[in-house]
Formats: structure tokens, sequence, C-alpha cells
């Protein structure tokens, strides 16, 4: 199992330097999210206090600063460019990088962004067929001499994009969500698949979504995800299981873990144990961190685990002293 750190609500002069110590601290990924403005992380508006910077910008600024990480977006919002310009930034990405460029993309969820800046939100169902075709297009175009391409929502007609990626075929895609639309595509299209609450259809962070990915729920997503892998004729060992880590706590023993867990279960109506075995929340001391994380490879396959470091520092360089070396 290997991490990956998502970079947000830092000032964008500290970020390469944030960068550069938690690749040293052991972390394999580093993430920035791709917003106009963020939502509170517990839903309900816009925060207008946290700061969004621009992801591509910020993407090659921690390259610069990284040797060996791979860097992209979690994700990039397929809403905001054309999958032209969302090929030719990867291309250059990886080229900056030496080959570590990875493409997180997504169909976009935020409604309140698009409706403060008096964009168009299409309804999840086209969004979604917008996405599809957007990632045939990137892949043609990194991979094709010529593209022509008749779509709903695309169409190109010979067009070329040089140089190519690195990478071959092309750098790794990652897809997020936990809808079956999107987890459709994702067995399609994804090399890494990091699955989370829904927000596709409701445009907005719902505690009521977040309360399904329980174990038993995310259980059913996997089983989802790895069947239409399958009628995809992909093998499913070779797509990559992610989830994120949203709620975080290592505590100094055992009681505080569960008084914590106790506390979030009484606001999503889930028993305190229920909640340390959701893949979003990692709660419990280093020890009991570690012996969830093996559980959590054994049991559901998942192989990487992004962090967010928005919320959580100081758990991420502790996380990486005591836990990361043991699983």
């Amino acid at each position: 199992m290997d991490f990956g750190l998502t970079l947000a609500g830092i000032p964008a002069q500290e970020i390469p330097a944030t960068a550069k110590q938690a690749e040293q601290l052991g972390y394999k990924a580093f993430y920035v999210p791709d917003h106009w403005a963020y939502e509170h992380q517990t839903g309900g508006g816009l925060d207008d206090q946290a700061a969004a910077w621009d992801s591509t910008t910020m993407l090659a600024a921690i390259a610069g600063a990284t040797t060996d990480a791979r860097v992209g977006a979690l994700v990039l919002c397929n809403l905001f460019r054309h999958p032209g310009t969302t090929a030719l930034a990867t291309t250059t990405l990886d080229h900056l990088s030496g080959g570590r460029a990875l493409l997180g993309l997504g169909s976009g969820w935020t409604r309140a962004e698009f409706e403060m800046m008096g964009a168009p939100f299409p309804d999840v169902k086209p969004r979604l067929r917008m996405l599809d075709e957007s990632l045939q297009v990137i892949r043609a175009l990194w991979t094709r001499e010529r593209t022509s391409f008749e779509g709903e929502f695309y169409r190109l007609h010979d067009a070329f994009s040089v140089p190519k990626p690195l990478q071959k075929p092309h750098p790794p895609i990652l897809l997020g969500g936990s809808g079956k639309g999107l987890l459709r595509i994702a067995a399609r299209h994804a090399d890494i698949v990091n699955i989370v609450s829904d927000t596709g259809r409701t445009g907005t962070i719902d505690p009521r979504e977040v309360a399904k990915v329980t174990d038993e729920g995310f259980r059913a997503k996997l089983d989802f995800l790895r069947a239409e892998i399958r009628a995809a004729g992909r093998d499913v060992s070779r797509v990559t299981l992610s989830s994120t880590i949203f709620i975080s706590m290592l505590a100094d023993d055992p009681e505080a873990g569960r008084s914590f867990a106790a506390a979030l279960g009484s606001m999503f109506g889930l028993a305190g144990d229920e909640v340390r075995r959701m893949p979003l929340a990692l709660i419990g001391t280093a020890d009991e961190c570690i012996a969830e994380l093996r559980r959590r490879e054994r049991e559901w396959g998942l192989t990487h685990y992004i962090l967010s470091a928005r919320a959580a520092a100081r758990f991420a360089e502790r996380f990486a002293r005591e836990v990361m070396p043991n699983v």
C-alpha cells in the first residue's frame, strides 16, 4: 500500500516546500483540487475564506520541487476545459516532471461554484456523457498521430497533439466518485479508481451520501466496479483501487479513538465501530490504524490511499512516521 497527499488550503508559496518535505516522509503522490471556490467541508455553501489556486500552475510547481512522486489533480473539472486543453496540460506536466504526471479527471460536482460564476451546470447524466467523450478524445490525442471524432459534445477534425506524453501508452488516468454511472466510465478508462461518497447528482457534500459509504456499502461498490471492469474486457488486477481519508485521528489511547468515532457516528446515524471501518475515515491509535489499513487491503483490495492535508497537516506528518512504514 502507498499513500498520496492532497495539498489544498495552504498558501501558494508553501505548497512546493510542503510537497518536497512530504516526499521525504514517504508520500508517493501529490494531488491538488480544481475549483473556483471550495464548499465548506460539512456542506452548506461556499467557503469564502479558503484560498483556491489554479491547479495546473500548482502542479507544475510541485513537479519542480519533487523528484519521484506522481503529480496530478484530484480531480480536474472536465467542464472547465476542452479535452484538447486537458491533454496538452497533462502532456506538459509529464515532460516537466520527467514522466510522473497522472490525469485525474471528473465531471464536475460543486453546483454552487457554477451558479456563482454564472456558468452552465448540466444534469449529472449529460455531465457523465461529456466526461466519457472527453476521455476518449484525450486518449486518442495522446496515442494517435491524427484524431477525428464526432461526438455529442466534442468534434475533432484531423486533430493532432505534439509532443506525446513521455509515459507510454499514456499517463495513468484516475477517476473518482461513487455513483454507478461514474464507475461504469471508470471501468472503461481508469487506471486508478478513487471511490468516495457520491456528489454528482446532488451537486454538494451530502452527509446522507457520506453515511452510505460503510464497510458493507463500499464492498458493494467494489463488486459493481469489478464486474464492470470485466464486462469492459479489462483485467481487474491492473486497475488500482483507491479511496480518500477525509476524517482522521491518531489517538494517544484506544478510548480517545472510540469516543471520537462515537461522536462522529451520531452525526451520520452510525455506530462508532461502523465509522472506524468506513473507508473515508481512519481513527485510532497507530497500532489500530495499521491493523485497519491491513484489513482494508486484505478484504477490499485497496492499495492506494489519499490523505487530505487541508484539514490534517499534523496528522499527515505523524501518520507518515508512525503508520506508513508498517503497512
